[in-house]
């Protein structure tokens, strides 16, 4: 088994694929009006609108309602990445901060109050369990 993607299900599709794209450099692959994907070498993040969610089962997933799941992102430098989204992102929840594991993380809230990590392995425990 390959896990193999996240998807957010938004209101506002263009906004938050907007912001994803700035926050990560990856450039969102359009199926649809209504679905987008931000394909890592590693994982994919999917993005549907909620018109996608009646395909499904119509009210099974609502959206900007996550309180549980964190996205994360390992990136090269997580301060360049603060930087970078300071004017565009309104909810900084730990501006960047080495944890005890040894990853220096910087977590926000997306447009849709989704819980994101950027971070970046700074230690050399870190760096090696972290190792591709």
């Amino acid at each position: 088994m390959d896990f193999v993607s996240i998807r957010v299900i938004t209101d506002n599709i263009t906004r938050l694929v907007d912001f994803y794209e700035r926050a990560t450099g990856v450039r969102a692959n359009w199926s649809t009006e209504d679905f987008a994907e931000l394909r890592t070498a590693t994982a994919t993040l999917a993005i549907g609108s909620t018109r996608t969610v009646s395909m499904f089962a119509p009210g099974a997933a609502r959206p900007a309602d996550n309180r549980s799941v964190i996205l994360e992102f390992r990136v090269d430098d997580v301060d360049s990445v603060h930087q970078n989204l300071t004017a565009h992102v309104e909810d900084f929840v730990q501006k960047p901060t080495t944890m005890p594991w040894g990853n220096r993380s910087l977590l926000l809230r997306d447009p849709d109050g989704n819980l994101v990590n950027f971070f970046t392995p700074v230690t050399p425990a870190a760096i090696e369990r972290l190792a591709d």
